[in-house]
């Protein structure tokens, strides 16, 4: 068992009605804004719970320097894998929380194009001592791509879905995304870090991005989500439109040359 399994830390966060009339702006949702005593939307905790570090305790690629809470384990590449959730009880919006979170798991792999390390990450989010929230992360970290090495192939995607909506992205609104959620990882802002260093063809939509259009799309249709789980199994670039699709409980990410870019399911 890797050491550093049972790991943990806590943040505080008054949820602040300011970020979340930003990230509905931000989202291009229609009616008001949540406002404060309003329960918080599914998955906007995504905006809180900042860490700010210093510049030095930063990787390379803007991330959080690895080495420290997450282990080092040689491989430079983070990707957030996917996630589940258990919404328990809603949060409100303007009052304090706290996140608690432990590294679950850690595990070393070989795959197709090279070793893999996958970390299973705990999120807790507690309100007036009351645990509303449990969030599973999946992170996976790679080695840098091999130029030369041809680029994998994802799955193709459904079209039987009975719902669809087509997003499109652009620069500015990955950049904002990232402020808001205070992600520093320069896939998403940064084009020539993200083509030349980590071998994609543009900036990088963030996963959990496409994960809230899911949700936000689930919760048209079922009302207050209990559960929900995704699954990024392409990349979506600043430059695509892409179809977000559900039927039934099954819903995933249609990329325009057809590819599956994320699947998940919804309760």
């Amino acid at each position: 068992m890797h050491d550093a399994i049972g790991r943990s830390h806590t943040l505080h966060c008054t949820l602040d009605p300011a970020r979340a009339a930003a990230l509905h702006v931000l989202l291009g949702l229609n009616g008001p804004a949540p406002a404060e005593g309003d329960p918080l939307p599914p998955f906007w905790h995504q905006i809180y719970f900042w860490d700010p570090l210093p510049a030095e305790k930063l990787g390379r690629d803007g991330h959080i320097k690895i080495g420290g809470f997450i282990p080092d384990l040689g491989l430079p590449r983070r990707m957030w894998a996917g996630g589940q959730m258990e919404f328990l009880s809603p949060l409100l919006i303007g009052t304090p929380a706290d996140k608690h979170t432990i590294i679950e798991n850690v595990a070393l792999k070989d795959g197709r194009s090279g070793p893999l390390a996958f970390i299973t990450v705990r999120h807790e989010v507690y309100q007036n001592g009351k645990l509303c929230l449990k969030e599973h992360q999946d992170l996976v970290y790679r080695e840098d791509p091999d130029p030369g090495a041809p680029k994998p192939i994802p799955p193709v995607a459904r079209t039987d879905e009975g719902t669809r909506e087509n997003h499109s992205f652009n620069s500015t609104l990955l950049f904002r995304y990232s402020a808001l959620t205070l992600n520093g990882h320069r896939i998403h802002y940064d084009e020539t870090y993200s083509r030349e260093v980590e071998g994609y063809d543009g900036l990088v939509v963030h996963g959990p991005l496409l994960a809230q259009l899911l949700m936000h799309m689930a919760e048209r249709e079922l009302g207050s989500l209990k559960t929900f789980s995704f699954r990024a199994t392409a990349p979506v670039m600043h430059f695509e439109t892409v179809t977000c699709c559900k039927e039934g409980a099954d819903m995933w990410v249609r990329g325009p040359d057809g590819r599956q870019c994320m699947q998940a399911t919804a309760s």
